[in-house]
C-alpha cells in the first residue's frame, strides 16, 4: 500500500495497486499546472481509497480531462481523463520510497525552453 497527500494533507490516499513506471509530461498544461512539468503515474480508480478529501478539488482542463488539486494548499495532485477507469497520480506526492522509475518523456514538442531533456529516456512527441 502506497500512500500519498497533498502538502497540507487535507487530500490524503492510499493506493493498492500502483503503476511502477513514472511518465515526465511537458505539454503545456501540466506545466502551467505544476510549475514545470509533471511526473505522473497511474493506478485504477478502484484501487485509490482516499482517507481524507475535504479540500480535494476538479478543474475541467479539457474536454478530455480533469485536474485534481488541493483547494487549500494548491499541490497539484491527480489527472482523470474523461470516463477512464484511471487516474494520474502525480509522483511527487506519493510516500517513498515508492520503488518507481521514470521510463519516458511525453510532449516534448511543448516543453519549456529553459530546461534540457538530457537523461537518454524516450522522448515522445505527444502521448504516445
Amino acid at each position: 500500500m502506497i500512500k500519498g497527500r497533498c502538502e497540507c494533507g487535507g487530500v490524503a490516499f492510499e493506493v493498492a495497486r500502483l503503476r511502477e513506471t513514472v511518465t515526465n509530461c511537458h505539454c503545456g498544461q501540466c506545466r502551467k499546472m505544476s510549475g514545470h512539468y509533471l511526473a505522473l503515474t497511474r493506478a485504477q480508480a478502484a484501487d485509490i481509497t482516499f482517507t481524507s478529501d475535504a479540500t480535494l478539488t476538479w478543474y475541467r482542463s479539457s474536454p478530455d480531462a480533469r485536474r485534481g488539486f488541493c483547494g487549500t494548499c494548491g499541490s497539484s495532485l491527480f489527472f482523470h481523463p474523461t470516463g477512464a477507469p484511471h487516474y494520474g497520480i502525480a509522483a511527487g506526492c506519493l510516500e517513498g520510497p515508492t520503488g518507481m522509475a521514470t521510463t519516458k518523456h511525453i510532449f516534448v514538442a511543448d516543453k519549456g525552453d529553459y530546461y534540457e531533456i538530457d537523461d537518454g529516456l524516450p522522448q515522445l512527441e505527444g502521448y504516445t
